[in-house]
């Protein structure tokens, strides 16, 4: 990686600080669809249920807001990407999304809270830029205090009922864009909340247009490839990537200084 004193840390949330149901409820919602009021249209597109797979979730959708997921999943499939036929996809995802969250099928990722943990006591400004609008519900119902305690870490800067919301210094999340990622600007805007310059800022990011909007922003960034997509994220331009995110040493990233705690022929 290249050297830069570390300034600011910028995080998505989806697949990087939770494992969210996303690419269940994208996944979902379209095979309601297609069995019910979509059949007649089926036959001429490309979808089935086998072909709705996490790598075409990770390549097609993940990362990016709400409607351009949902038209870059029709198009995919060779479905109609009209108003009519993305509203109704990107509404019926959303409602099954918002009642998977409020049922608790989620989980946070252990690695990822306490990297948060370390980058705050290494006193590192952080921010949440996560595309979906759904973001704070995620962030709100971690318990930070309680994942403290379980973990026996030093919990003088986690609060008593704080939550994985109160760790953030800035929170982008779900703010309206002109454009989304692959494109900087949500992570230069964080960058900006966060009083850094973009060089001495590191993005953390499990999806291919997220590293590819790091990289266009002129910023550092770690890729956790928690789906087997340690190559995609390397191509992206990811400066490092890892498979757990207690792989990467805070004290040396702070400093600037290579960061991995194993040697990265492990990755290879």
């Amino acid at each position: 990686m290249t050297e830069h004193v570390l300034r600011g840390a910028i995080f998505d949330v989806d697949g990087v600080l939770v494992d969210s149901p996303h690419e269940h409820a994208w996944r979902e919602s379209l095979r309601e669809l297609m069995l019910g009021d979509w059949a007649p249209i089926r036959d001429r597109s490309t979808w089935s249920e086998d072909a709705f797979t996490p790598a075409v979730y990770q390549e097609v959708m993940s990362g990016r807001p709400r409607f351009e997921g949902a038209g870059a999943a029709l198009r995919y499939f060779g479905l109609p990407d009209d108003d009519e036929h993305l509203h109704t996809y990107a509404d019926r995802k959303q409602d099954l999304l918002i009642r998977l969250i409020d049922e608790g099928r989620f989980r946070a990722f252990p690695d990822a809270l306490r990297f948060v943990l370390a980058l705050r006591a290494a006193g590192v400004p952080i921010a949440a830029a996560s595309s979906s609008k759904n973001a704070f519900r995620f962030l709100r119902a971690v318990r930070m205090d309680v994942f403290a305690r379980n973990e026996g870490l030093d919990t003088a800067s986690v609060a008593e009922g704080s939550t994985l919301s109160d760790m953030f210094d800035a929170d982008l999340s779900g703010r309206d864009f002109a454009r989304g990622k692959p494109d900087p600007e949500i992570f230069l805007t964080a960058a900006a909340e966060l009083d850094a310059s973009a060089e001495d800022c590191v993005v953390v990011e499990d999806a291919v247009s997220g590293i590819e909007a790091a990289v266009a922003g002129g910023m550092l960034s770690i890729g956790i490839a928690r789906a087997d997509d340690e190559r995609g994220l390397a191509e992206a331009g990811a400066d490092l990537v890892v498979t757990s995110l207690d792989q990467v040493d805070v004290d040396r990233l702070v400093r600037g200084e290579p960061v991995l705690r194993r040697p990265e022929s492990d990755l290879a």
